[in-house]
């Protein structure tokens, strides 16, 4: 199993979307995913249409070891499983705080499912904490999602100092895999510097020790789109939402860099619905989740913003 932190200590900057819709985009070729959902504020779960007040069992129930992971990821998609969160995992770093390798703790758990799954793609809270050591301890590779501006920047270099140590004391295998732009704009003049900067940074690296030494910018941007920023909205993927906006192509592009070769044809018809063969297949029993209100709304009557807001 291959797995894959999506990490950025900044908010808003499109880790949950890259999670979800490349997530998407590759169960949707025919591989089996797990997204894991490490931030309380539970927007990767929401995202996939499952209320986080519903979840009983979930991600803070695996730290805690109260559960087994095996035992309460969910089918949520044709061959996507999930993780849940909800703000319980807000206490799970003081209730950890005394316990023996507290920082390996998914990396353990993770262990019993490594060999039924082909990805597995992390969600990261907006923060250097334990949740996040424990998703960097349990990865193989790291992608940064970076909204190209220098403010941006100025955290990246204590992003990357993090990950070097978390390299050198707890997971020594632990690389930087990319840089994917999100919310990129090509007729502007500063996205590309930017661009031009990381790749000079990153070009420096070349041959050295540093977990970031093969890492490099992906040759897809992902492009703003409001479409993107609506789809959480109804718990449901771009492929789903909206599988002809430029959205819905840049993640499948973005899909093709990890997997080079997935099917090109990615859209709602093999998303919208769990097979029942998939739900035999799975480690445990499916049980519907009720949805929220907004989630029961019919995608024609998105709201339309004259802003576009950032993606999450």
């Amino acid at each position: 199993m291959r797995k894959i932190a999506v990490l950025n200590q900044k908010g808003g900057v499109g880790k949950t979307t890259t999670v979800v819709n490349t997530a998407a985009a590759l169960a949707s070729a025919g591989l089996r995913v797990v997204a894991v959902d490490m931030d309380p504020q539970a927007h990767l779960t929401i995202h996939l249409g499952v209320e986080p007040d519903k979840i009983t069992s979930g991600s803070y129930t695996v730290l805690t070891q109260a559960d087994a992971l095996e035992q309460v990821i969910m089918l949520v998609r044709h061959n996507l499983w999930l993780l849940a969160a909800n703000i319980d995992l807000v206490g799970a770093e003081s209730e950890l705080v005394s316990v023996v390798g507290r920082e390996t703790i998914l990396r353990e758990a993770l262990r019993s499912v490594d060999d039924k799954f082909d990805y597995l793609l992390i969600d990261c809270p907006p923060s250097l904490g334990l949740l996040t050591l424990n998703a960097l301890a349990a990865a193989d590779e790291i992608l940064i999602p970076l909204q190209p501006h220098f403010l941006a920047l100025q955290g990246f270099g204590k992003l990357l100092q993090t990950v070097d140590l978390v390299s050198k004391r707890i997971n020594p295998g632990l690389k930087v895999m990319g840089i994917l732009l999100c919310m990129f704009d090509s007729r502007a003049s500063l996205p590309n510097e930017v661009k031009a900067d990381i790749e000079q940074f990153l070009d420096g690296a070349r041959g050295t020790n540093s977990a970031w030494a093969q890492a490099r910018v992906l040759p897809v941007h992902i492009r703003r789109n409001i479409k993107l920023a609506e789809a959480p909205g109804y718990g449901k993927t771009i492929f789903e939402y909206e599988p002809t906006c430029h959205g819905a192509e840049d993640y499948r592009k973005a899909a093709e860099f990890l997997w080079p070769e997935i099917r090109r044809s990615v859209g709602p018809d093999v998303q919208e619905v769990v097979a029942e063969d998939d739900k035999k297949q799975s480690p445990i029993e499916i049980k519907p989740i009720p949805e929220s209100d907004s989630h029961k709304q019919d995608s024609a009557q998105a709201p339309v913003s004259q802003d576009e807001p950032d993606q999450t």
